[in-house]
């Protein structure tokens, strides 16, 4: 029981960290926003936000870590007769039905990472992080070689980024998984 309870503690402090992050670049700017500004925010110490972010950059993209992550467990749980790339594009649409239900800020969040070159950068290194797990759930479900799992894997959250950016610009109203529909077409030729 103490276990589980120590977890829960970190994964709210972690969510905490995350929401005061993004809650205070949207009301000060990314730029003003400081990692003791932060952890005030969350009510934590300095040294506490150290022990679950390395910067203020990572606590603020922290949600597109949770969402890779349950990327990786919805295609775990398609079916294994499904092709990779069929089982990678329905598992990304999957997801995105509730990407406004779990993270409210996530487009604010989108905006400010187009906004600012650093936040860019930290993105795709996140996604480069997250890509060695998408690709090993692409290997153990259909057995394909590795260096064809980790381009699928890859080219799914290339993708995925392309649609987001290119649905920002579309009229409003306009569905993500039209956009992301249309960005897995694209991409696929390279797959099927």
């Amino acid at each position: 029981m103490g276990t589980g309870l120590r977890e829960r503690k970190k994964v709210a402090t972690r969510q905490a960290l995350h929401e005061a992050a993004v809650a205070l670049s949207i009301e000060l700017g990314l730029d003003k926003v400081t990692v003791e500004a932060i952890a005030d925010a969350a009510e934590v110490s300095r040294r506490t936000f150290s022990n679950y972010f390395a910067s203020k950059e990572e606590a603020l993209l922290y949600g597109d870590r949770q969402r890779v992550h349950r990327l990786v467990d919805a295609v775990r749980d398609r079916p294994l007769a499904e092709p990779p790339w069929e089982a990678l594009t329905a598992a990304a649409l999957e997801i995105q039905e509730d990407l406004g239900a779990r993270d409210p800020h996530w487009v604010t969040q989108v905006r400010l990472v187009r906004r600012h070159p650093a936040l860019a950068a930290h993105q795709v290194s996140t996604y480069a992080a997250m890509e060695d797990d998408l690709t090993a759930t692409v290997i153990a479900r259909s057995g394909v070689p590795p260096v064809r799992a980790r381009v699928m894997a890859a080219a799914l959250l290339v993708a995925m980024r392309v649609a987001v950016r290119e649905w920002l610009d579309r009229p409003k109203g306009t569905p993500l998984s039209s956009v992301m529909e249309e960005s897995f077409t694209e991409m696929a030729a390279a797959f099927t």
